[in-house]
């Protein structure tokens, strides 16, 4: 087909960025739902003014997934930095405000409570929070998240130290129809692997009160079915807190709770009925970890552990 002079445009895709351009706001919303919300963010959302409503739409914003953006072996730097929390929380909030109340998944890192309070606020069916390495993340907005988000299903607070059993009393408390929590801290043991990337004073900051955590979750969260606790510093005792009220427990992840045997997690799990998963803390721990006159000999070092895993 010949081209308009001097464009070297053909009719035919002259028409077809003429069609584009008409589309309803229905169909380019029809268009816009097959694709990701990064998708979206980084691409239609820049071409136009239409396109940019259709991405408001409330339809599109039922969920704000930002979990595949730190998919990554290793974390960086620049994701611990202001001017990227800053980010986290502005695109946060502008889901927020388009989703309508109609949000009800949030799956991100690094926000803050200022992002986080805007969605206790604004969005009353969440249903799914996963906010992990979050250092700004505190008991202020979580407590919010407990008061007006009670339909809460799932809870990720991973690596928030600044998130204390206090939180998980309230979300307990408020939110009878949470069935997954998770709360695992980082690797404590060998923090060689977060060294020049997390900074050191959040390191440094690891949560200490695993057994009263351990207790608030036993007494307040009944209906759990999935924990994870990975590097709790829980005792025995905490971990027996947990199974005796958490009888609808169907996985449990203890990896790296340093301070369990196998012994331990036997008969603390053992009244659960329904439980299908245990991962155990399989985990090499230096010897410079423990003090070593405690147990005498590595012969009871070995039977503290009572897995091979252990053995020097």
């Amino acid at each position: 087909m010949e081209g308009k002079e001097g464009t070297g445009e053909t009719d035919t895709e002259s028409g077809l960025i003429s069609d584009w351009a008409e589309l309803t706001h229905e169909c380019l919303v029809n268009i816009l739902s097959r694709l990701t919300f990064e998708h979206r963010w980084t691409g239609p959302m820049l071409v136009c003014k239409p396109w940019l409503n259709a991405c408001r739409d409330p339809t599109l914003n039922s969920v704000f997934d930002l979990e595949t953006r730190f998919d990554f072996p290793a974390e960086s730097p620049r994701w611990w930095t202001p001017e990227f929390e800053r980010k986290i929380d502005s695109m946060l909030r502008s889901v927020i405000s388009w989703s309508n109340g109609n949000l009800t998944e949030i799956l991100t890192r690094h926000c803050s409570d200022l992002s986080l309070n805007f969605a206790a606020q604004r969005c009353p069916n969440l249903q799914v929070l996963s906010v992990k390495s979050c250092p700004h993340v505190t008991d202020a907005s979580i407590a919010q998240v407990a008061y007006h988000c009670r339909n809460l299903k799932q809870l990720d607070i991973s690596y928030c130290y600044e998130v204390s059993h206090e939180s998980l009393v309230l979300i307990g408390r408020n939110c009878p129809n949470l069935t997954v929590l998770k709360r695992n801290l980082m690797n404590w043991l060998d923090p060689s692997q977060h060294m020049g990337i997390v900074p050191n004073d959040y390191l440094n900051a690891c949560p200490q009160d695993g057994d009263t955590e351990a207790a608030a979750i036993g007494k307040f969260m009944p209906q759990l079915e999935h924990l994870e606790i990975r590097f709790s510093k829980l005792s025995a005792k905490g971990l027996s807190s947990i199974c005796e009220g958490c009888l609808k427990l169907e996985f449990l992840d203890l990896f790296g709770c340093a301070n369990l045997t196998s012994r331990d997690i036997g008969n603390a799990t053992s009244s659960l009925k329904d439980l299908k998963e245990v991962k155990k803390p399989h985990l090499y721990i230096p010897r410079s970890v423990f003090h070593t006159e405690r147990y005498g000999h590595w012969r009871l070092y070995d039977e503290r552990f009572q897995t091979d895993v252990f053995r020097i």
